[in-house]
């Protein structure tokens, strides 16, 4: 397989300086490159998402820095694929995917996702109830997130039938807000709860890669750290129960790790100052070794 490229995203939708920003060089710090093997380190892109105030329009916090984020990460992306590396995105938060799925969709075509997170995160300017990029993320991707964060990426990055959300648990929370919902996507977005993973990982994560091979194109990977427990990883800002256990994730993310056909992987809400001792992070980069080199 290609070597991983690494690009390090400081970013946090809260639109300040926080936590987050510091996770591309806490995981660094604790052995991230060395689980990538022989890939280069491109370093920390030089972005920051700033500002306090709620665009009318688009429904963003700090608009014009999520857009500009937006297009750094995806001429990143894209050109870190035309070198032929596969990319490694270390987050930041989940804002982050839009611009990598826009430049591998650039690089390369068609692109599926499977997209590991505590919550649904297709909320859109309108029903976000904080106004953070990071709860639109999927919404975007498919092109129905704030119209000007979709024109940014160039569209749509993925099809419905290219999209899997694995391990949400804010099914009815999102819809008292008014989310968009799987459903509105049609019949081919594939979803499965936590509770679905919590029944049979392993199968639920080889049944989804191999529905997403079947389709063609290439595969993108994202975690959402917030995936896991709040017990069990709190070392991020959107603390749950009943989410995964490490065992859980791992069997449920591996067959995408072995995956050929992965061109990606992003990694978002770490946030190191929540991590005193480091636990969480050393527990992530192992969970990340094993997910990506059995």
């Amino acid at each position: 397989m290609r070597p991983f490229g690494l690009i390090g995203v400081p970013i946090d939708s809260v639109g300040r300086s926080g936590g987050t920003e510091k996770s591309p060089q806490a995981l660094r710090d604790l052995g991230l490159l060395d689980i990538l093997g022989s890939g280069t380190d491109h370093g920390d892109l030089p972005i920051a998402i700033r500002g306090d105030d709620r665009d009318p329009v688009s429904g963003l916090i700090a608009h014009d820095s999520v857009i500009a984020s937006t297009v750094a990460i995806r001429e990143a992306t894209r050109d870190s694929l035309g070198r032929t590396e596969r990319v490694f995105m270390a987050g930041g938060c989940c804002t982050e995917l839009v611009g990598a799925l826009a430049g591998a969709r650039d690089a390369i075509g068609e692109v599926s996702l499977a997209y590991f997170d505590g919550h649904l995160d297709l909320y859109d300017g309108e029903t976000s109830p904080t106004g953070e990029a990071a709860d639109m993320p999927v919404a975007t991707v498919l092109g129905r997130g704030p119209a000007a964060w979709v024109e940014a990426a160039g569209g749509n990055s993925v099809a419905p039938a290219r999209t899997a959300i694995l391990g949400y648990r804010d099914l009815e929370e999102s819809k008292t807000y008014g989310s968009l919902q799987p459903d509105d996507f049609g019949p081919d977005l594939f979803t499965a709860s936590n509770e679905d993973l919590k029944r049979d990982a392993a199968g639920v994560g080889a049944q989804t890669e191999s529905q997403l091979r079947e389709r063609g194109g290439k595969i993108w990977l994202h975690l959402d750290v917030d995936v896991l427990d709040e017990n069990v990883f709190p070392a991020t800002d959107y603390l749950a129960p009943e989410g995964l256990a490490w065992s859980e994730l791992i069997e449920a993310m591996r067959p995408f790790g072995a995956s050929d056909e992965l061109i990606g992987v992003s990694i978002g809400c770490y946030n190191p100052d929540k991590d005193a001792e480091s636990k969480c992070g050393r527990a992530l980069v192992d969970g990340l070794g094993t997910i990506l080199n059995g």
